[in-house]
């Protein structure tokens, strides 16, 4: 039998289709500093319209309930059903009472009547734009916070550093910095082959032993799965009496709760909670997937407590949804929505943004809720005041922010 040599190894990696399923893919960071001391981002993408109005309800709005008889949430009070009422104006939908919690702290808030300034009712082409940061604008190739990291580059050599949790990289995190993307934790341990791991762990670091650039590259991603595998990701108990749900959302935050408190240089994580396309019985609908968000926030800020201070959640979705219902008691694509802010960072317990009112002069054609605040503002002030990142304009080419909204700390 031949010696397997590095050049020969790199030459079956080419040769995908000729390996295992198990087998992971490897990506070798820049040698340097091994973490970040920056906020680590946690980013929510509510896939298919996520109907605002419904969820931050703007109960002190006399033109909600005349456009929603059936489907719109009754203004807080005793009995079920009911919003939670967060400012005598704006409620919960009554599936995120586990959040008010969260909001009394002052760790979160909500940025009302946001969204992107160009829209044109496409699924495909609101979350393509909004994912590259450059609505209206198909040429910009990366995704925002790909252009993020590569302005931050602070020589984190973590493959750990930006990571999306699914089948695909999403299209915010392409750029010229490698990020991973996961189905679980346990996709980087050759899904339990534990046999195999100790010798492909041998193979490569016996072909990866001298001191070259790619060396020094290989060596520190041992490293990091070193350290994973320390972290026994299998036994992981929250802490807090921090409970996720048992689903794909929940499940995910909890990974990436595992992976921020291994300080493994975790700076960005994206998770996506699909199923906002709610064109009929919405009322139906709508609270088991509030109930799988608020749940799946709540316990991830209880487990996290200890560490709230560096790290911030964003939620975002690609348009909101029309304000009247419709006959199927749902909605149709409309335009802006809201989003949730989560950290230590976040000026919190308080809806931020300019309320543009239901008042149907006010609404944007043809009877959507008016975008007031660009989301790449609230994106910008995190990104500046949180993340270290005062380069705003090369993240989101073209954009011309006004004021910030002061949802970060000072």
């Amino acid at each position: 039998m031949s010696k397997l040599t590095r050049r020969g190894f790199l030459g079956a990696l080419g040769a995908a289709a000729t390996l295992p399923g198990w087998f992971p893919r490897l990506a070798f960071a820049a040698p340097g500093r091994a973490a970040s001391q920056r906020d680590t981002l946690v980013c929510i993408f509510l896939r298919g319209g996520a109907d605002g109005v419904n969820v931050v309800v703007p109960f002190g709005d006399r033109h909600y309930h005349d456009n929603r008889p059936t489907i719109g949430i009754r203004e807080p009070g005793v009995g079920p059903d009911r919003a939670v009422d967060l400012d005598g104006f704006f409620g919960f939908h009554p599936s995120l009472g586990p959040l008010k919690e969260v909001w009394d702290d002052g760790a979160l808030a909500v940025v009302h009547a946001a969204g992107m300034p160009v829209n044109n009712h496409s699924h495909f082409d609101s979350m393509d734009w909004m994912e590259r940061g450059t609505p209206g604008e198909r040429r910009v190739l990366s995704g925002w916070l790909g252009r993020h990291l590569a302005a931050v580059d602070a020589a984190n050599t973590s493959p750990f550093r930006a990571i999306g949790f699914g089948d695909l990289v999403p299209a915010s995190l392409r750029g010229t910095i490698p990020a991973t993307s996961l189905a679980s934790i346990a996709d980087f341990h050759l899904q339990g082959f534990e046999d195999q791991i100790s010798r492909f762990q041998g193979t490569l670091a016996a072909l990866y032993s001298g001191t070259t650039f790619l060396d020094v590259q290989a060596l520190q991603t041992f490293g990091a799965v070193g350290r994973l595998t320390a972290a026994d990701p299998g036994q992981y108990e929250p802490q807090h009496g921090a409970e996720y749900p048992d689903t794909d959302f929940g499940n995910a935050l909890k990974q990436i709760g595992q992976l921020i408190k291994a300080d493994l240089g975790l700076e960005v994580a994206c998770v996506d909670l699909g199923g906002w396309d709610m064109h009929d019985t919405e009322s139906d609908q709508m609270p088991g997937l509030l109930a799988d968000l608020g749940a799946g926030l709540h316990a991830f800020y209880a487990d996290l407590h200890d560490r709230i201070g560096n790290i911030t959640v964003a939620t975002m979705t690609e348009f909101g949804r029309r304000i009247e219902e419709n006959a199927s008691g749902g909605t149709d694509h409309g335009t802006a929505s809201f989003m949730f802010l989560m950290g230590g960072g976040i000026n919190g317990r308080k809806v931020h943004g300019r309320w543009p009112t239901l008042a149907p002069e006010a609404l944007a054609d043809p009877g959507d809720l008016a975008v007031t605040t660009d989301y790449r503002t609230v994106l910008g002030e995190i990104l500046e005041r949180r993340l270290g990142n005062p380069g705003v304009e090369q993240v989101f080419p073209g954009f011309v922010r006004g004021s910030y909204l002061g949802v970060c700390r000072e």
